[in-house]
């Protein structure tokens, strides 16, 4: 249960780094690897249950188990990632680290066509020169690549932890510098960009919340309260909206990657988007997030899509779940989910789960997996 906040100060202090941070401080090193991590460091490390060696486990009878890749129990590492705690909770968990410096130099480059931008993208993975790769775009024709290195010097540093707004400096900047903190936190002080809908990038307003409330710790809590009373939902329905939350962080082969922004630019066009490549780290298949050994896009967005007209409930989510499906991808299960049970097991665990299930939780201690990301049980 440690968040990536007091790890990652932990960690510094000793001049090493977890190989992946998620973006946000207050997520927990257990939950990144029940669930699914990335970041940055991705396109060299793979996502973070990639980067475990060993896996302590509380199961439902009330046993601890030690799982590795090469022991008795190698089924539960494998099949721990993206189980959302439903084989079991994690006590603890041996990770990779990486050296860092001080500092990381970025650069932002940017494109006009999602052709030419996959392109550049999969040149700069084959020539594996950066520390750190992501993208931001902005909508159509605007494609940006921020790519990061490790440096021991810089002749300044920005600071977006109060007045500044982190995404805004990527078509502002061709050149930037980051102390090593700064960078890993990036993303934290807008929520990406979601600060938005809290009013968060209102400079006055921004003042109100000082530097200290800036962070989606504050901003999870006003959501959830949003969410508990409803204030939007009855703002929408003066205004004759209809919404739908379109929560989702979609992983697609490389060779596929335009073809989904084709899809998403026609289907849903919700911006900014946030675009990160994955690696193949060579661990093996984990049994409920598999993927084959090629390059990965991660596309992150996460909005509200709202229409004069009425759709079906989960309409623009069930669009992007068949998508994926189509181009060969996977996504993550925090995401709003509204598959039909069995086309869920197709590509979640299928029979292997229900074998893990049978192994580690006989008794039915925890819900079924579709259960929790699907019903919401």
């Amino acid at each position: 249960m440690i968040p990536y906040e007091e790890l990652v100060r932990g960690c510094l202090a000793r001049g090493v780094m977890p190989a992946v941070v998620p973006q946000l401080k207050t997520i927990t090193l257990g939950g990144a690897v029940a669930g699914v991590g990335i970041e940055s460091s991705s396109h060299r490390h793979g996502l973070v249950h990639d980067t475990m060696l060993e896996l302590e486990v509380l199961l439902g009878d009330g046993r601890i188990v030690t799982a590795t890749p090469d022991n008795e129990h190698a089924g539960l590492f494998f099949g721990f990632p993206n189980s959302y705690g439903t084989l079991g909770y994690a006590l603890r968990v041996k990770a990779k680290t990486i050296p860092v410096k001080p500092y990381v130099r970025l650069e932002h480059r940017g494109f006009s066509s999602a052709d030419e931008y996959f392109r550049a993208l999969d040149v700069r993975l084959r020539a594996g020169d950066f520390d750190f790769i992501d993208g931001t775009i902005f909508g159509p024709g605007r494609f940006f690549l921020t790519l990061g290195r490790f440096s021991d010097t810089a002749p300044y540093t920005s600071d977006y932890t109060f007045e500044k707004i982190y995404y805004r400096s990527i078509t502002e900047r061709r050149e930037d510098y980051l102390t090593i903190h700064d960078y890993l936190w990036r993303w934290d002080t807008d929520w990406f960009w979601c600060s938005k809908n809290v009013f968060a990038q209102q400079p006055l307003i921004r003042k109100l919340y000082g530097r200290k409330r800036l962070g989606s710790r504050t901003y999870t809590k006003i959501m959830r309260w949003n969410s508990r009373f409803g204030a939007t939902k009855k703002l929408e329905r003066v205004l004759g909206l209809h919404s739908e939350s379109v929560i989702q962080d979609v992983d697609i082969p490389l060779g596929r990657a335009a073809e989904f922004f084709s899809f998403y630019e026609k289907e849903i066009g919700l911006w900014p988007q946030w675009v990160c490549p994955i690696g193949f780290a060579g661990m093996g298949s984990f049994t409920l997030y598999p993927r084959r050994d090629e390059w990965y896009v991660n596309f992150g967005f996460w909005d509200v899509k709202r229409t004069r007209e009425a759709r079906p409930r989960g309409h623009f989510n069930r669009l992007i779940e068949e998508r994926v499906a189509a181009l060969g991808g996977i996504k993550s299960l925090y995401s709003e989910s509204y598959y039909p049970e069995d086309e869920f097991y197709r590509h979640y665990g299928g029979g292997a789960y229900d074998a893990l299930k049978r192994k580690y939780d006989p008794g039915g201690a925890f819900p079924r997996l579709y259960e929790k990301c699907v019903l919401k049980h």
